[in-house]
């Protein structure tokens, strides 16, 4: 789609209703209730996070969704697909510049540059005991990309179409409890994205197909 064309429908999203968790859960892994149930006094506590859905016209002018995928290290996130962003500072005067600033630091887009058009429905992640708040922006100007290498081993450039195509699908990952499990997906660009950063795709593809 034209980024200009996008622009115009995407605006029309400030005044609609998130779609919230039923959306969420459309791509939950089998077992996040079950983890949800046993961590619901850590939640109270849990550390803070931003991320972006930063979408941006590419040099032909057509929208593009940045993720990044993560560096391969001891942690529970390692070598996955997400959006860029992190951890909530005690100098962000709130999560929405904590996502600008991380995505700034993580993919070189200036904090300037990104007009945040929403903030999208919260997400606790058990694992590793964050709850995360992600929004969506755009840029105006073709971005010119560069990575954080310590902690991004890739950026990953989806188009606005193949976002929004039908690549729901169920594979079998390696859970953070190291067993393996059928999970439902997004295939992206060739990456299985699944998860956390899964069920805030599904929210925010729903949220766009109700003005695309």
């Amino acid at each position: 789609m034209n980024f200009e064309t996008f622009i115009k429908s995407a605006s029309k999203i400030k005044n609609l209703n998130l779609p919230g968790e039923d959306s969420q859960f459309k791509m939950s892994p089998p077992f996040r209730r079950d983890l949800i149930d046993e961590n619901r006094e850590k939640m109270k506590y849990a550390r803070k996070a931003g991320v972006m859905a930063l979408f941006y016209p590419n040099d032909a002018g057509e929208t593009y969704l940045i993720l990044i995928l993560r560096k391969t290290y001891k942690g529970v996130h390692s070598s996955q697909v997400g959006f860029p962003g992190g951890k909530y500072e005690d100098d962000d005067p709130d999560l929405e510049y904590t996502a600008l600033r991380e995505t700034y630091e993580e993919v070189g887009v200036p904090i300037t540059d990104m007009k945040v058009l929403k903030a999208l429905t919260k997400l606790y992640i058990p694992p590793s005991n964050f709850t995360v708040s992600p929004y969506i922006a755009i840029t105006q100007q073709t971005p010119q990309f560069i990575k954080q290498d310590e902690e991004v081993e890739d950026l990953i450039e989806v188009s606005l179409s193949h976002f929004l195509d039908d690549n729901r699908s169920d594979v079998n990952v390696m859970t953070s409890m190291n067993k393996e499990l059928e999970v439902p997906a997004f295939t992206l660009n060739g990456h299985i994205v699944w998860g956390a950063t899964a069920m805030m795709l599904s929210e925010l593809k729903d949220l766009l197909k109700m003005v695309l």
